[in-house]
């Protein structure tokens, strides 16, 4: 992603879709209810985080209440996207805010910015188009860790919002780049999975130091 904090194993096939491998931790439960209060950023290699998410079946209090929560650990951690796995929750709902700048706008055609961050609920992307970029991204969940992904620089996103309204929107550059980080999250992918070859082993220390500290190695 272009590096999705603000200073954003699978395999990639020929079409640039990713084909994720399960998560190493076995079985993922999830909790039967939620404390926003409790929510936090999780890290990598959490068997959330390679969880194919459910759709959010009703957007009632309590998913307002976990959106809005998100939205704050997003900011404390000075990202512009956040995905409900990576505060361990397996729902198709993620929070973006690309703020603007003198290159970024919330109103040009297509928007390359958000006014405010945004709420995304059951995310469905579509239309995406030429050319490809290959830019380098972060992530939240991948602390120290970036590499160089390449993703169509203009795409259109289906979702609902935070009041469970339908509503759609087309991006470009660093936020429709921010949309298909986050749509990935939800599909169980990560950078690790989409960056290039050599980002790879250039990650590939952090990366085991991470292991490491989740007593996988």
């Amino acid at each position: 992603m272009v590096v999705f904090r603000v200073r954003a194993r699978c395999a990639t096939r020929p079409d640039n879709s990713v084909r994720a491998f399960p998560g190493r931790f076995g079985p993922y439960h999830p909790p039967m209810s939620v404390d926003p209060a409790a929510l936090s950023i999780v890290h990598y290699p959490a068997d959330i985080l390679r969880v194919r998410c459910r759709p959010v079946e009703q957007v009632n209090d309590e998913v307002r209440a976990v959106a809005r929560r998100m939205i704050e650990l997003m900011a404390e951690a000075e990202g512009v996207g956040l995905a409900a796995p990576q505060v361990g929750l397996p729902w198709r709902l993620f929070v973006c805010h690309v703020p603007e700048d003198a290159e970024r706008s919330a109103v040009a055609s297509p928007a390359t910015a958000t006014a405010r961050p945004q709420v995304y609920i059951n995310p469905v992307l579509r239309d995406p188009a030429a050319p490809l970029e290959s830019l380098t991204e972060g992530c939240l969940s991948l602390p120290d860790i970036s590499g160089d992904v390449l993703r169509p620089r203009t795409i259109t996103i289906d979702a609902l919002d935070i009041e469970g309204e339908p509503f759609s929107a087309t991006g470009a550059g660093f936020l429709a780049r921010c949309w298909q980080h986050e749509v990935d999250h939800l599909d169980g992918v990560l950078i690790l999975d989409r960056m290039s070859h050599l980002s790879r082993l250039r990650s590939r220390s952090a990366v085991r130091s991470l292991e490491r500290a989740a007593g996988q190695r």
